[in-house]
Protein backbone atom coordinates (compact mmCIF):
# COMPACT_ATOMS: atom_id res chain seq x y z
CA UNK A 1 0.00 0.00 0.00
CA UNK A 2 2.82 2.51 1.12
CA UNK A 3 4.32 1.94 -2.31
CA UNK A 4 1.24 2.48 -4.28
CA UNK A 5 1.14 5.72 -2.15
CA UNK A 6 4.73 6.81 -3.37
CA UNK A 7 3.76 5.93 -6.77
CA UNK A 8 0.78 8.16 -6.63
CA UNK A 9 2.61 11.20 -5.76
CA UNK A 10 5.18 10.69 -7.87
CA UNK A 11 2.60 11.08 -10.78
CA UNK A 12 0.82 13.79 -9.02
CA UNK A 13 3.91 15.72 -8.69
CA UNK A 14 3.34 17.44 -12.42
CA UNK A 15 0.24 18.83 -11.07
CA UNK A 16 0.41 19.58 -7.28
CA UNK A 17 1.41 23.38 -7.39
CA UNK A 18 -1.45 23.96 -9.50
CA UNK A 19 -4.13 22.02 -7.72
CA UNK A 20 -2.82 23.47 -3.83
CA UNK A 21 -3.28 26.83 -5.78
CA UNK A 22 -6.52 26.19 -6.83
CA UNK A 23 -7.71 24.93 -3.78
CA UNK A 24 -6.21 27.38 -1.61
CA UNK A 25 -6.87 29.72 -3.86
CA UNK A 26 -2.97 30.75 -3.61
CA UNK A 27 -1.76 31.25 -7.04
CA UNK A 28 0.79 34.01 -6.38
CA UNK A 29 2.10 32.76 -3.05
CA UNK A 30 0.48 35.04 -1.31
CA UNK A 31 -0.69 31.78 1.45
CA UNK A 32 3.08 31.09 1.71
CA UNK A 33 4.10 34.49 2.15
CA UNK A 34 1.42 34.86 5.29
CA UNK A 35 2.52 31.68 6.67
CA UNK A 36 6.48 31.62 6.16
CA UNK A 37 6.01 35.48 7.82
CA UNK A 38 4.44 33.89 11.24
CA UNK A 39 7.01 31.49 11.40
CA UNK A 40 9.61 32.71 14.16
CA UNK A 41 13.24 32.36 12.27
CA UNK A 42 15.71 34.77 12.49
CA UNK A 43 19.42 34.67 10.34
CA UNK A 44 21.50 31.59 11.19
CA UNK A 45 18.42 29.74 12.48
CA UNK A 46 17.87 25.76 11.09
CA UNK A 47 13.90 24.99 10.04
CA UNK A 48 12.63 21.17 8.93
CA UNK A 49 9.66 21.29 6.66
CA UNK A 50 7.90 17.90 6.83
CA UNK A 51 6.06 16.65 3.55
CA UNK A 52 7.44 19.59 1.58
CA UNK A 53 5.67 17.85 -1.39
CA UNK A 54 7.18 20.19 -4.19
CA UNK A 55 9.30 22.40 -1.94
CA UNK A 56 7.08 25.07 -2.64
CA UNK A 57 7.81 26.80 0.99
CA UNK A 58 11.70 26.58 1.10
CA UNK A 59 12.72 29.31 -0.71
CA UNK A 60 10.16 31.34 1.54
CA UNK A 61 12.15 30.12 4.43
CA UNK A 62 15.30 30.59 2.95
CA UNK A 63 14.65 34.40 3.44
CA UNK A 64 14.42 34.26 6.48
CA UNK A 65 17.32 32.20 7.67
CA UNK A 66 19.74 33.47 5.24
CA UNK A 67 23.39 32.27 3.75
CA UNK A 68 23.93 31.13 7.43
CA UNK A 69 21.19 29.03 7.88
CA UNK A 70 19.92 25.97 7.10
CA UNK A 71 16.72 24.63 5.21
CA UNK A 72 15.38 21.10 4.86
CA UNK A 73 12.64 19.81 3.36
CA UNK A 74 11.28 15.96 3.50
CA UNK A 75 9.32 13.66 1.26
CA UNK A 76 8.87 10.29 1.01
CA UNK A 77 8.10 11.03 -2.87
CA UNK A 78 11.28 11.41 -4.85
CA UNK A 79 8.67 12.79 -7.87
CA UNK A 80 7.77 15.72 -5.91
CA UNK A 81 11.63 15.74 -3.96
CA UNK A 82 12.58 16.30 -8.55
CA UNK A 83 10.42 18.85 -8.29
CA UNK A 84 11.11 20.54 -5.57
CA UNK A 85 15.22 20.38 -6.66
CA UNK A 86 14.62 22.68 -9.33
CA UNK A 87 13.51 25.41 -7.23
CA UNK A 88 16.20 25.62 -4.88
CA UNK A 89 19.23 24.78 -6.64
CA UNK A 90 20.56 28.50 -6.64
CA UNK A 91 20.43 28.17 -2.19
CA UNK A 92 23.65 26.29 -1.61
CA UNK A 93 22.07 26.16 2.47
CA UNK A 94 18.40 24.66 1.05
CA UNK A 95 18.11 20.68 0.40
CA UNK A 96 15.47 17.89 -0.06
CA UNK A 97 15.56 14.59 1.52
CA UNK A 98 13.81 11.71 0.57
CA UNK A 99 12.76 9.94 4.05
CA UNK A 100 9.73 9.02 6.19
CA UNK A 101 8.68 11.52 8.13
CA UNK A 102 7.30 9.25 10.35
CA UNK A 103 11.00 8.09 11.40
CA UNK A 104 13.09 11.44 10.67
CA UNK A 105 16.99 10.68 9.98
CA UNK A 106 18.20 14.01 12.51
CA UNK A 107 19.70 14.13 15.78
CA UNK A 108 17.22 15.48 18.88
CA UNK A 109 16.88 19.44 19.58
CA UNK A 110 18.06 20.52 16.38
CA UNK A 111 15.99 22.55 14.33
CA UNK A 112 14.51 26.15 15.13
CA UNK A 113 11.05 25.03 13.79
CA UNK A 114 9.46 22.72 11.87
CA UNK A 115 6.77 23.34 9.03
CA UNK A 116 4.23 21.09 7.52
CA UNK A 117 1.69 23.02 4.76
CA UNK A 118 -1.16 21.41 3.52
CA UNK A 119 -0.15 17.57 4.06
CA UNK A 120 -0.27 16.26 7.21
CA UNK A 121 -4.03 15.16 6.89
CA UNK A 122 -1.73 12.95 4.20
CA UNK A 123 -0.39 11.10 7.09
CA UNK A 124 -2.64 8.29 8.25
CA UNK A 125 -3.15 6.41 11.78
CA UNK A 126 0.49 5.46 13.54
CA UNK A 127 2.24 7.40 10.43
CA UNK A 128 0.51 10.14 11.73
CA UNK A 129 1.40 9.98 15.64
CA UNK A 130 4.59 8.98 14.69
CA UNK A 131 5.40 11.41 12.72
CA UNK A 132 4.18 13.96 15.92
CA UNK A 133 6.87 12.28 17.94
CA UNK A 134 9.81 12.94 16.03
CA UNK A 135 8.49 16.81 15.12
CA UNK A 136 8.79 16.84 19.29
CA UNK A 137 11.63 15.60 19.36
CA UNK A 138 14.48 17.23 16.60
CA UNK A 139 12.39 20.78 17.77
CA UNK A 140 14.56 22.74 20.31
CA UNK A 141 12.83 23.57 23.45
CA UNK A 142 10.21 25.64 23.16
CA UNK A 143 10.27 26.12 20.02
CA UNK A 144 7.07 25.88 17.67
CA UNK A 145 5.57 23.80 14.73
CA UNK A 146 3.39 25.42 12.56
CA UNK A 147 1.37 23.25 10.25
CA UNK A 148 -1.50 24.95 7.54
CA UNK A 149 -4.33 23.03 5.92
CA UNK A 150 -7.07 23.49 4.04
CA UNK A 151 -10.32 23.90 5.83
CA UNK A 152 -13.42 22.62 3.99
CA UNK A 153 -13.57 24.10 0.71
CA UNK A 154 -17.03 25.71 -0.28
CA UNK A 155 -16.49 25.08 -3.87
CA UNK A 156 -18.88 21.96 -4.92
CA UNK A 157 -15.64 20.30 -7.26
CA UNK A 158 -12.62 21.40 -4.85
CA UNK A 159 -14.91 20.22 -1.89
CA UNK A 160 -15.83 17.15 -3.11
CA UNK A 161 -11.78 16.75 -3.64
CA UNK A 162 -11.14 17.55 -0.50
CA UNK A 163 -13.23 14.98 0.95
CA UNK A 164 -11.77 12.29 -1.26
CA UNK A 165 -8.56 13.58 -0.19
CA UNK A 166 -9.78 13.13 4.04
CA UNK A 167 -11.71 9.30 3.43
CA UNK A 168 -8.64 8.13 1.50
CA UNK A 169 -7.49 7.78 5.13
CA UNK A 170 -10.83 5.76 5.97
CA UNK A 171 -13.88 7.43 6.94
CA UNK A 172 -13.80 7.21 10.55
CA UNK A 173 -10.38 8.57 10.94
CA UNK A 174 -11.43 11.50 8.50
CA UNK A 175 -14.30 12.76 10.57
CA UNK A 176 -12.14 12.27 13.58
CA UNK A 177 -9.80 14.61 12.31
CA UNK A 178 -12.00 17.60 10.94
CA UNK A 179 -13.67 17.49 14.44
CA UNK A 180 -11.14 16.84 16.98
CA UNK A 181 -7.57 18.50 15.12
CA UNK A 182 -6.95 20.94 17.96
CA UNK A 183 -7.19 17.76 20.47
CA UNK A 184 -4.88 15.20 18.46
CA UNK A 185 -1.80 18.20 18.29
CA UNK A 186 -2.44 19.00 22.40
CA UNK A 187 -1.42 15.50 22.96
CA UNK A 188 1.99 16.35 21.97
CA UNK A 189 2.04 19.87 22.51
CA UNK A 190 1.10 22.26 25.35
CA UNK A 191 -0.13 24.75 23.23
CA UNK A 192 -2.16 24.85 19.89
CA UNK A 193 -3.47 27.89 18.53
CA UNK A 194 -5.64 28.75 15.45
CA UNK A 195 -5.26 31.14 12.99
CA UNK A 196 -7.45 31.60 9.62
CA UNK A 197 -5.35 32.96 6.75
CA UNK A 198 -6.98 35.79 4.36
CA UNK A 199 -8.11 33.78 2.16
CA UNK A 200 -10.54 31.94 4.91
CA UNK A 201 -9.43 28.73 2.70
CA UNK A 202 -6.64 27.41 4.86
CA UNK A 203 -5.61 27.58 8.48
CA UNK A 204 -2.68 27.60 10.59
CA UNK A 205 -1.91 25.34 13.69
CA UNK A 206 0.95 27.19 15.90
CA UNK A 207 2.15 24.37 18.29
CA UNK A 208 4.93 24.74 21.18
CA UNK A 209 5.80 23.07 24.27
Amino acid sequence: MRNLRRSYYNAFSRFYDKFVALHSADAQGALRRFFSDRVPLRRGDCVLDICTGTGSLLSYLREKTGVDGLVVGADFSTGMLTVGQEKIKMYKNTYVLACDVAYLPFNANVFDAVTCTHAFYELKGESQDRALREIVRVLKAERPFFMMEHDVPRHPLIRALFYVRLFSMGAKRAIYILRHEKKILERYFESVEKITTPTGRSKVMICCN
